[in-house]
């Protein structure tokens, strides 16, 4: 269910989307319910932007050939001329756009995952460029003076036929013969996408030129726009299905590159990533030996229930579920080398669930690593360089418990 519902003017049909025929896309329904139009024909995802009613048309996000981009089309109202806006020599990239209520202009940004954004204003429908808003080019020239290794994207198979979406950043140089530690930047859960072909700051490359090999993995369950059955593969097995298939994409890229040195294998993420985390270094703790889990959920019973509920279920009916996605119960596996950090102030994943990981921890008699930000919220921006001390600190304990380079 979703209320993303639409008018006409006249107050006769409305658009609504809808994942009915396996993929999210777009009908226009009668008001008396009797009659269903299906105005994006397609097997793939779409993402409704806007409706142009006096125009009668749709626009909409899609990308039906790789789920790491995104482009923008249109639809008639009467489900004819679908029509492609963004540029066919844009082959690469995420666009994003803010269409007005007309439907004649849009702020469009682009980006890709080698390339920092340009925001522009264009006329649609022929998108002509109108004015460069912010072209970003001071940060364009110091990218390009860096000379990064390209992104590479790929599908790792995990087995059955599952093939999971991936990125990969490598050092510039690779010596022959030799092997790199591997980080997997992970997030896992249904609200969200890593794998994306859109820029994603720096940190993640300077940690690929100091000697890391840096990749993420989509599991089954996550946002990718590979239609209801995809994401419905996690329905009541959050921290669970997740974290098995990246290991799973983790065993395959050990065994098909062999420049990966599976003594230094790490995973960071935030939030959900961090209790994926969590979950990967101690329910796999001879495949992982380092993990960073920021503003971490430990326990699903203690996050909030509009979310967890919608996924999981009700704690009565899905007890053993919540219990064995929830890796503070599987602490007592714990290994290798672990930081946690979190804000004091964190009103979406409470502190009090991260002392309370902290304290089973103690009990385990386990030692790692922890960081405390008294003013931080959930995403760690209050207080002077907060940021910055943030991920110093985690470049400093990758350094120390997984070093960069090559063995």
């Amino acid at each position: 269910m979703n209320n993303d519902l639409r008018w006409n003017p006249e107050g006769t049909s409305f658009t609504w989307t809808s994942e009915r025929d396996g993929w999210e896309q777009l009908y226009l329904i009668s008001r008396d319910g009797q009659k269903t139009t299906k105005l994006t024909p397609g097997t793939f995802d779409i993402d409704l932007q806007h409706v142009d009613k006096s125009g009668n048309w749709a626009y909409f996000l899609a990308s039906p050939d790789n789920p790491a981009q995104r482009y923008l089309f249109r639809v008639g109202l009467d489900g004819r001329d679908v029509t492609r806006l963004t540029p066919e020599n844009e082959t690469r990239g995420t666009h994003s756009y803010r269409i007005s209520p007309t439907g004649d202009f849009a702020v469009w940004t682009r980006s890709d995952a080698d390339t920092p954004s340009v925001t522009s204003l264009v006329s649609l429908p022929d998108h002509r460029i109108i004015r460069t808003l912010e072209d970003n080019a001071d940060l364009h020239r110091k990218v390009t003076a860096l000379k990064l290794a390209p992104v590479e994207f790929f599908q790792a198979e995990i087995g059955d036929g599952v093939h999971l979406p991936a990125r990969c950043i490598r050092p510039p140089e690779l010596k022959p013969g030799h092997k790199y530690p591997l980080l997997v930047y992970v997030y896992g859960e249904p609200a969200g996408q890593v794998v994306r072909d859109s820029w994603g700051g720096l940190w993640h490359h300077m940690l690929a030129q100091q000697g890391y090999i840096v990749m993420s993995f989509d599991n089954r369950g996550s946002r990718s726009p590979l239609g209801r059955s995809w994401r419905r593969e996690a329905y009541r097995k959050i921290g669970i299905l997740p974290p098995s298939d990246q290991a799973a994409a983790v065993r395959t890229v050990l065994r098909e590159r062999p420049w990966i040195d599976p003594t230094r294998v790490g995973s960071w993420g935030w939030s959900g990533g961090g209790s994926m985390s969590l979950n990967a270094i101690f329910k796999f703790p001879d495949l992982y030996q380092t993990a960073i889990a920021v503003a971490s959920v430990p326990d699903q019973k203690h996050y909030d229930t509009i979310y967890q509920e919608r996924y999981m279920g009700l704690p009565a009916k899905n007890r053993k579920a919540f219990h064995e996605g929830s890796p503070i119960n599987f602490a007592q596996n714990l290994k290798g080398n672990l930081l946690l950090i979190h804000g004091a102030a964190d009103d979406n994943c409470h502190y009090q669930t991260y002392l309370k990981l902290v304290d089973k921890l103690i009990e385990h008699n386990k030692t790692f690593s922890m960081m405390t930000y008294p003013r931080g919220t959930h995403s760690i921006r209050e207080g002077k360089n907060a940021r910055r001390h943030l991920y110093e600190t985690m470049t400093r304990f990758l350094h120390e418990k997984m070093p960069p380079g090559p063995r």
